[in-house]
């Protein structure tokens, strides 16, 4: 029902006003007659009077008319019916295949929504399963750079105690040689002063024989206990130093181990972030298919737009058209001012719905 406000009388006056001038009855140009009205008070008034003027049309013409004028206004009536119904008739069954078809098309783009619905539901449940495997996945890929970082650090202390024991290794080597010339030069130095002496003692005389060979019984026996302690600590300083090697092939062994390990760590980072790749490329890919299916979307919903504003344009402009032809024809016969054969007869067209 018509809100209050612009009365029925008022929008015929309008319609009245438009059609004395030739002009086509609008719910925009009733408007702007009566200045005020809102666009839907006005389209209800205006369909009321189409609804009356068209169960007026079969009423006869009134009595103060010329008889030839209203058989030729007959005449003429009787003829623009027949052609507008014709056209009507034409023109409905065309609106009535474009209705058709335009239902066909809408449910097509119904079932189109629906299955396009049904995969972008299925397509973010699988982007949230996506989504979840790679926040595991980066979760793992943090904790095997943690394990990386600590075994980088136990692979740098082992490295730094393979070095100390190394250097400890030649520091030792080192004292080795160096004790070793020491004992040889006082060996030898000890020898030189034997033979000087022995020397001396047989140039002053020879009955000190005796004393030079208890002497030299002294010095061999001072050499060979010089060289047991010289053995005897050459022994400690190998037995030291095979400990080392021994520890030293050990700490070797870890480092291996520990290289191993690294590079297995390191294998499994390169896995995680290959398959975090490829989550991400498959992520991408979902996310297009997805925007691809909004378009389609869009596009058939423009298209239906266009269906139902091309099918009102035929089912407003139509009865119009056909009546016009009629009331130009009547007028250059008789003129304008005569040609009235009916109230608001001027305006057979179903004027173009302007839009609110």
């Amino acid at each position: 029902m018509a809100r209050s406000g612009v009365r029925y009388e008022d929008v015929q006056q309008a319609i009245d006003q438009l059609v004395a001038r030739h002009e086509t009855p609008s719910v925009q140009k009733v408007r702007e007659l009566l200045g005020t009205g809102s666009f839907t008070t006005i389209s209800e008034h205006l369909r009321e009077w189409r609804a009356r003027r068209e169960a007026n049309r079969d009423l006869p013409a009134p009595h103060d008319m010329p008889e030839s004028l209203q058989l030729l206004a007959s005449a003429l009536w009787e003829q623009a019916q027949q052609e507008a119904g014709e056209a009507l008739n034409h023109y409905r069954a065309e609106a009535n295949q474009q209705v058709e078809a335009a239902r066909v098309e809408t449910r097509e783009a119904r079932r189109e929504a629906e299955d396009a619905q049904q995969r972008e539901s299925a397509l973010a449940s699988h982007l949230a399963t996506t989504e979840q495997r790679l926040e595991e996945r980066s979760a793992e890929l943090a904790s095997s750079q943690s394990a990386r970082h600590a075994q980088e650090e136990r692979e740098a202390e082992h490295a730094a105690r393979l070095t100390k024991r190394e250097e400890q290794l030649a520091k030792l080597q080192t004292q080795k040689e160096h004790q070793s010339r020491h004992h040889q030069e006082i060996l030898a130095a000890r020898e030189t002063q034997h033979q000087q002496r022995l020397a001396q003692e047989e140039q002053r005389h020879e009955s000190a024989e005796a004393r030079l060979m208890t002497l030299l019984d002294e010095a061999r026996q001072e050499r060979q206990s010089a060289e047991k302690r010289h053995a005897a600590r050459e022994r400690q300083i190998e037995t030291r130093l095979e400990t080392l090697q021994q520890q030293l092939q050990a700490s070797r062994a870890d480092m291996v181990e520990e290289e191993k390990r690294r590079r297995e760590l390191e294998w499994a980072r390169t896995r995680a972030e290959d398959r975090t790749h490829t989550l991400q490329h498959e992520q991408a890919l979902l996310q297009a298919r997805v925007d691809e299916q909004k378009r389609l979307l869009e596009d058939q919903a423009s298209r239906l737009r266009d269906l139902e504003g091309q099918l009102n344009h035929h089912l407003w402009q139509t009865p119009m058209s056909a009546w016009e032809t009629g009331t130009d024809e009547a007028g250059n016969d008789k003129g304008s001012a005569e040609a009235k054969p009916s109230e608001g007869s001027g305006s057979e067209e179903d004027p173009k719905p302007d839009t609110p």
